[in-house]
């Protein structure tokens, strides 16, 4: 299990209360349960949104399949309106 800190942005800041925070998980399916676990509108904004692995775009990857290392930076990045 690796260890590492996850950052939000944008609305995932805001429902998250927190810019970063550390955590300790896997795979990027297990992180995204265990920082949603009582946190609904957290939960909601993670559902629509794109993540990045030590800067590295998961894409359409399974989440379960995207396995976390020792020291990683995963970020939260919400779907961003323009103009």
């Amino acid at each position: 299990m690796a260890t590492g800190k996850v950052r939000y942005w944008a609305a995932a800041k805001e429902a998250a209360g927190v810019a970063e925070e550390s955590f300790e998980a896997a795979t990027l399916d297990e992180l995204m349960t265990k920082i949603t676990q009582n946190r609904a509108e957290l939960a909601r904004v993670v559902g629509r949104s794109s993540f990045l692995v030590d800067g590295e775009p998961v894409g359409r990857r399974a989440h379960d399949t995207v396995v976390l290392g020792e020291g990683v930076t995963v970020e939260v990045l919400p779907p961003f309106a323009g103009g």
